[in-house]
């Protein structure tokens, strides 16, 4: 009998922490609304202890995902607890999750404690959330560091307490695909109530082995798997979502276990993800690159177009990208029609938004002979970052060339509290184009902003000389960094508008 596998999704916490991937509001809704789509059993929404983002985040997350778990993760302190239960007050399904660092280096120089010390504040953790929270999870930090003994009597304690899922972490991907393995299986021998729990896996990526740890922890046993979207993280990143769960699909004949996840919703989500943190997925990564179903060489193109299995282990149409270079929308398109598609590709806008988008769509498909899905997905992209900004673009100039400096001319339409607008237009000079629009931008909001440009990255949604160009933006004011995106077929267009998507993000702080 096959058993069944539960996946963790913690995109929203472990995979935001990496640098410079932080999620606004609405970005971490729609990734959370993609989630419940994709049916992943848990959403971790956030660290509600840590700060007002985090809070705000796994509350409205709570309070609009009624199809999966919602658990926000805290230290083995009451307080972290009580914003936990706080914030999943409004969850159909909540469960909190506490964590304590187990190992030897962990407990002599960053806890100060001892192993007693530990195992009884982790038991009492584990109660005082259970009065809150029927759904109790307990993680091991740094588990595969520690002493395995000393992970079972923790675990039984956790267990006694209350605890429904006991987690075990490769917080610092230090361990080997069969010593973990084997650490698994002592785990379930050893444990004592261990029956009475899920054994859970949660992988780092320091030596590339999450996603091989987490298989082989799931060979050895363990019923569920922690994970984020591209492999999103800290360092070297998680255990990435979409290869676990196409590892588990594509070779279920040895793995022998169900999961829950639409893998037809793999592409869309992993292109999201990428597109809100700027973090590009590199084009030869595992399922979801851009070369993972290319093939150049012709012998290759050979073998596929006679039977696609003699070099496809999978289909592009398993994860989702069905007829993904088709023409779906053109110019003579209406805003019905747009709709539709949105809704087809589960996008979900507000009403500004999409109008916002609906104008992008028309204005890039009067320039753009071929509209795809993937070029859809790239324009709404860009409104799901969109909060209420004070500034849009409305016109710009540039004027370079080899031998002389660039000027830009920019145009803003400021938008004041009452409804009002204005226009506001400065012009700048610059070592460049791009440079020149930047600081045209700075003098339009004002000089009271020390705006410094942090990073600039552009890529092209789709392929073809008049693809979308997509540019992610980076500043920083005060010592606190705000991203942007911009997407249009002109790129100085696109870097202008992120630039100002960026500057709105500022504001809203």
């Amino acid at each position: 009998m096959k058993r069944n596998i539960a996946i963790l999704d913690t995109t929203l916490r472990d995979g935001e922490q990496a640098p410079h991937c932080g999620m606004n509001l609405q970005e971490k809704i729609e990734v959370a609304r993609r989630l419940e789509l994709l049916n992943v059993d848990i959403i971790e929404a956030g660290f509600p202890a840590s700060g007002s983002a985090d809070f705000d985040a796994v509350s409205s997350i709570s309070k609009l995902i009624r199809n999966c778990t919602v658990a926000g993760i805290c230290r083995c302190i009451e307080k972290d607890i009580d914003a936990a239960k706080e914030t999943l007050s409004h969850a159909a399904n909540p469960r909190i999750h506490v964590f304590i660092a187990t190992s030897p280096i962990h407990l002599e120089h960053k806890l100060r404690m001892k192993d007693d010390e530990v195992l009884a504040q982790a038991a009492a953790s584990v109660r005082y959330a259970r009065n809150f929270c029927s759904d109790v999870e307990f993680s091991a930090e740094d588990a595969s560091r520690s002493d395995p003994d000393f992970i079972c009597r923790i675990f039984t304690a956790a267990i006694e307490a209350g605890a429904c899922t006991v987690n075990f972490t490769d917080t610092v991907g230090y361990a080997l695909p069969e010593e973990f393995a084997k650490r698994i299986d002592y785990i379930k021998n050893n444990t004592r109530l261990i029956e009475k729990a899920k054994l859970s896996v949660h992988c780092h990526n320091d030596l590339g082995l999450a996603v091989s740890n987490s298989l082989a922890a799931i060979k050895a046993g363990a019923s569920q798997v922690e994970c984020t979207v591209n492999g999103l993280g800290e360092r070297g990143g998680n255990a990435a979502f979409e290869e676990l769960v196409m590892n588990l699909d594509t070779r279920a004949d040895t793995y022998n276990v169900l999961h829950s996840i639409d893998t037809s919703k793999i592409a869309q989500i992993s292109r999201l993800v990428s597109a809100l943190t700027g973090v590009s997925v590199q084009a030869h990564k595992p399922i979801v690159g851009a070369n993972a179903f290319v093939h150049a060489s012709g012998i290759h193109q050979h073998g596929v177009l006679a039977n696609k299995a003699t070099y496809e282990i999978m289909s592009p149409e398993k994860i989702g990208l069905v007829g993904h270079n088709n023409i779906v929308l053109g110019k003579l398109s209406g805003r019905h029609a747009f709709e539709e598609k949105l809704k087809e590709l589960n996008i979900f806008l507000n009403e500004e938004s999409l109008n916002s988008a609906f104008t992008l769509f028309k204005e890039t498909a009067d320039r753009k002979k071929n509209i795809t899905d993937m070029d859809i997905l790239a324009i709404a992209n860009e409104f799901i970052s969109v909060e209420n900004g004070r500034y849009s673009l409305e016109s710009f100039q540039i004027q370079c060339g080899s031998h002389q400096k660039s000027m830009a001319m920019i145009s803003l339409k400021a938008s004041g509290e009452d409804g009002a607008f204005e226009i506001l237009t400065e012009a700048a000079a610059g070592y460049g184009p791009i440079d020149a629009a930047f600081n045209a931008v700075n003098r339009a909001v004002g000089g009271e902003y020390d705006i410094q440009l942090a990073s600039y990255n552009i890529k092209a949604a789709t392929e073809g000389a008049d693809a979308l160009g997509v540019v992610d933006v980076r500043i920083t004011q005060n010592g606190r960094m705000y991203k942007g995106i911009g997407t249009s077929t002109d790129i100085i267009e696109a870097s202008v508008k992120s630039y100002v998507n960026a500057v709105n993000n500022m504001i809203n702080g």
